[in-house]
């Protein structure tokens, strides 16, 4: 048995993180290579036996402006073992060689376990931690938002010209949120590789990912080269909807309109940290933005 890593460029060895990745959470990740969004910091970890990926454990470089401060994370992810090799403590051995090879490079490491995983990353030393999620207060949702101004209209994703101003925009996007992700041009991508609910409107050049459903409008993402104030891409939703739940932190100058709640992940993941300097999460209320989980 060898260990692998970043290998994300060598055919063979890809392909073999494909099937393990297909059988385990039924995905791959060879679109968003061959199409060019692949940019290098998503680093595997693996272990190979016979040509076959059998355990696997990544490093996700991830730079964040956090309330203005820059910070160097380490985002684990795709921790997944072949059933046929499973109870040889394989994952652990990968992680510990992560934060081994990464410890003294990035401020903290974080991941966001599935519900089944939990007791692992507790033994492996990671600490839980809550986030704080945010919604929209009801006086500024719906209706009671509009004004003058052009709504959001849907992307064509077989526009070439109008996906190229989304993918420029997304490398040289403003600040929109307390917990801005610098490097988000990879995740973006393979989030929004087929364009689907990527919408834009023109008066104010922005881009949002968006979907509304009973009644929730949740944004996930604002992408503008210049700063857009929260209030003036609610008013130009077309859709109707009664409430707004954000998928990432509001920027200092948007907080008046918004409503913070603890958030533990509910049936869906919890965050895991090792690091001090993760620590002060919950005081500063932040929430990791949701196109940015690998």
């Amino acid at each position: 048995m060898e260990l692998v890593c970043d290998y994300m460029r060598d055919d063979t060895l890809r392909h073999a993180l494909n099937e393990l990745t297909a059988k385990t959470f039924y995905f791959d990740f060879e679109s968003w290579v061959t199409n060019g969004y692949f940019e290098g910091d998503y680093i595997p970890y693996s272990f190979i036996e016979d040509g076959k990926i059998v355990s696997n454990v990544s490093a996700n470089r991830m730079i964040f402006l956090r309330n203005g401060v820059r910070k160097n994370y380490i985002q684990i992810g795709t921790v997944m073992t072949d059933k046929a090799y499973r109870k040889q403590r394989l994952a652990r051995k990968l992680l510990a060689h992560v934060i081994e090879q990464y410890k003294n490079e990035c401020d903290s490491f974080y991941l966001f376990a599935n519900l089944d995983a939990v007791d692992f990353y507790a033994k492996c030393g990671f600490s839980k931690e809550v986030e704080y999620c945010y919604s929209v207060k009801d006086e500024f949702c719906g209706e009671k938002s509009k004004s003058i101004g052009e709504n959001f209209i849907p992307v064509d994703a077989s526009y070439k010209q109008m996906k190229q101003k989304y993918m420029d925009m997304v490398r040289h996007s403003a600040v929109n949120s307390s917990m801005e992700q610098i490097n988000k041009f990879s995740l973006q991508m393979f989030y929004t590789v087929d364009m689907e609910n990527v919408y834009y409107a023109k008066d104010i050049d922005c881009f949002i990912i968006a979907e509304v459903e009973n009644d929730v409008l949740l944004l996930q993402s604002v992408i503008c080269r210049n700063k857009v104030m929260l209030s003036e891409i609610l008013q130009r939703v077309g859709t109707k909807y009664h409430k707004c739940r954000l998928g990432f932190t509001p920027a200092s100058d948007d907080m008046y309109m918004c409503i913070s709640e603890r958030y533990n992940g509910e049936n869906e993941y919890r965050l895991f940290y090792l690091g001090e300097k993760m620590e002060s999460i919950m005081h500063e209320k932040i929430y990791f933005p949701e196109l940015s989980h690998a």
